[in-house]
């Protein structure tokens, strides 16, 4: 009987050992969910591509401003997944994620006003349309095409910094580099569409290219750079708008009748104008959302230290 149990307890102990074998160790599985997480980023870019919008085209920028959103919910799965709550976080990655936090709340407001300046300019423009017929010397004082904007300003006032750490803290710091990589990089191409100044994405693609590896965020990189810094495009229905005020523009100076040019122009600008309310809306939507964040992480904070 003593024989017995003890070939059992031998038996058992191999069988112990071969189960811990072959369960993932915990370094494996963090591994596991940081390429879940990357996949699911490089995912996010591939399904964009596929949807073969013309860059820079009002559609296209608002689906790419959409990623920001969608990236910022796969962080926030990968933080459940392994099991790391922000209460968990070391100091270093807390100030990391609320620098970028604090970064994109300004790239927003850089937005909304890149939004009121051509907001401005089509109420110009369609004051000068209604003007056409009764006082066509007015008119053509209002229609004038919609002119770049650019307000200088240094937009990322910290940016991402490698860091020595292990465990659940690399896997949330690796993750962090991505996510504001991406976050800037989204935000300097919209910025850059919007306001026509290529410089602003000359100065964020850098973060970009720096913490982000994956072979579709490359592609679509470089095609956005060509685009952007080359071929120096700035938004498509802007440039459609620009070019009906120039067409209006030639037909009044000329004498001629311009009621076709001009009915071309309203309808542009009516367009236009749900364009510009539509991303708008979505700009501060996305506002929202950081901002509620980034306050829920620091009341949480401040709740742990009473």
């Amino acid at each position: 009987m003593v024989l017995l149990v003890a070939k059992i307890s031998k038996l058992y102990s191999k069988l112990e050992n071969l189960h811990h074998h072959h369960q993932p160790s915990q370094t494996e599985a963090l591994s596991a969910s940081l390429e879940g997480f990357e996949s699911q980023v490089s995912n996010l870019l591939k399904k964009f591509q596929s949807l073969e919008l013309e860059i820079l085209s009002f559609s296209w920028i608002q689906q790419c401003f959409e990623l920001i959103s969608l990236i910022n919910k796969a962080f926030a799965r990968l933080v459940v997944e392994i099991e790391y709550p922000a209460s968990s976080w070391e100091a270093s990655s807390v100030d990391e994620y609320l620098k970028y936090s604090l970064n994109l709340l300004d790239f927003f407001n850089s937005i909304s006003s890149s939004l009121s300046h051509l907001a401005q300019a089509r109420l110009s423009l369609s004051h000068g349309v209604n003007l056409e017929e009764k006082s066509p010397a007015l008119a053509l004082k209002n229609l004038k095409p919609i002119q770049p904007f650019s307000s200088n300003k240094e937009l990322v006032k910290e940016k991402v910094k490698e860091a020595s750490c292990s465990g659940k803290e690399e896997v949330i710091h690796h993750a962090l580099m991505v996510i504001e990589g991406l976050g800037y990089w989204v935000c300097g191409v919209v910025l850059s569409g919007l306001s026509g100044d290529d410089k602003i994405y000359s100065e964020v693609r850098k973060l970009g290219i720096g913490f982000v590896k994956f072979s579709s965020f490359i592609r679509l990189e470089t095609s956005v750079y060509e685009a952007i810094v080359e071929k120096k495009s700035g938004v498509k229905e802007v440039k459609e708008v620009n070019e009906a005020v120039a067409k209006l523009v030639t037909a009044i100076s000329g004498g001629k009748s311009s009621d076709d040019e001009a009915e071309e122009l309203r309808k542009k600008l009516g367009v236009f104008e749900a364009q510009l309310e539509v991303f708008g809306k979505e700009v501060n939507h996305l506002f929202d959302e950081v901002l509620s964040g980034r306050n829920q992480l620091l009341n949480g904070f401040r709740q742990l230290s009473e």
